[in-house]
């Protein structure tokens, strides 16, 4: 057991096998100003910059003990090459949809002809392949993408996707199933480029946005049918308080369910996940790693690990402005609390 790696331990935590001790990365963006100006790749040009991209992504592991890769660093890749327009934010703040292709119906809708080749989306392949050959075969690289029902949010725009919903199921399931076609394509793309673990982040998703009962209904096939048919171990993000959810999240066929400090106790979480899946988090981003201080990330981390998460993660994406220290932080209490 002492001697596993970094992928092994990451991967057998995420399938509920013996580990010798609790992993610790992000599966989650990962990108912050420090590790930026310290390796010379900023937003937003290393969010289409291949080199950039994975120089970046490689800093956090390298300078902050962060036990994967994780890459790219925004939820917009792939709805970009889909046809959505996208603000590319700034160096401490990432890009976002700024308009939807099929925003009152969803007429032309249909694939883009060579998808892959499209927008970002080589760039994002293009770095996992230089990550791969200089991180070596041992580290695992987690490629992430936004989720099946964010993305067909974004090809409709919320207020239209959340109002089908209610009045017009039929182009709800229309839109879901084509963003599932489009997500699993991309993510087992990232499989072939060299990813060991696919992280969706479907925040639309959230008991925030669509009810538990919309969850069960009309959202969970989708998320089923994308585990199922991705060739690698995956993980699931949903922001908020999911614990309404979180039975049915469980059934969704995902290794990790990544959740956010809201979720509460740990302990209540995994008793409801059962052997389901493995429980991913729950460190809070924008409460505890970005402010600090030290002391209080250590003490939240050694709480997580005492209750029994399973990978010990930031709750959501870690905050760009968040210092490296306090990632470090992490890292430092997973070692200390197994001294």
């Amino acid at each position: 057991m002492g001697d596993m790696t970094l992928k092994e331990r990451l991967l057998n935590a995420l399938e509920g096998k013996k580990v010798d001790k609790v992993p610790v990365c992000s599966v989650t963006q990962t990108g912050i100003v420090e590790l930026m100006d310290e390796v010379g790749a900023s937003w937003p040009e290393a969010h289409s910059d291949p080199e950039k991209m994975a120089k970046l992504a490689i800093a956090n592991y390298e300078l902050s003990g962060l036990e994967a890769v994780r890459l790219p660093y925004c939820l917009t890749v792939l709805a970009e090459a889909m046809g959505c327009e996208v603000n590319m934010g700034t160096k401490n703040r990432q890009p976002s949809v700024t308009a939807h292709p099929y925003p009152k119906d969803l007429e032309g809708m249909e694939m883009p002809e060579n998808l892959l080749d499209k927008g970002r989306i080589p760039a994002v392949l293009a770095a996992i392949k230089i990550i791969r050959e200089r991180v070596g075969p041992d580290v695992p690289i987690i490629g992430g993408l936004e989720g099946p029902v964010t993305l067909a949010s974004d090809l409709a725009s919320v207020k239209t996707f959340m109002k089908w919903s209610i009045k017009k199921p039929e182009l709800l399931g229309q839109v879901l199933d084509f963003a599932t076609d489009a997500t699993i394509t991309y993510a087992n793309s990232m499989v072939v480029a060299g990813a060991d673990v696919i992280s969706i982040a479907d925040p639309v998703a959230s008991p925030d946005l669509m009810s538990p009962d919309s969850f069960k209904k009309e959202l969970q096939s989708s998320l089923q049918r994308f585990s199922s048919k991705v060739d690698s171990v995956t993980v699931l993000h949903i922001c908020g308080n999911v614990s309404h959810i979180l039975d049915y999240m469980a059934d969704c066929g995902f290794e990790g369910l990544s959740v956010e400090e809201k979720v509460g106790s740990i302990k209540n979480a995994k008793e409801v996940l059962g052997n389901r899946a493995r429980l991913v988090g729950n460190i809070s981003s924008p409460f505890i790693l970005l402010p600090g201080p030290i002391e209080k990330i250590k003490e939240e981390s050694k709480k997580a690990l005492a209750e029994g998460i399973d990978v010990l993660a930031p709750g959501c994406g870690i905050a760009p402005m968040t210092p490296l220290s306090h990632i470090k932080a992490m890292v430092e209490a997973r070692n200390e609390y197994y001294a």
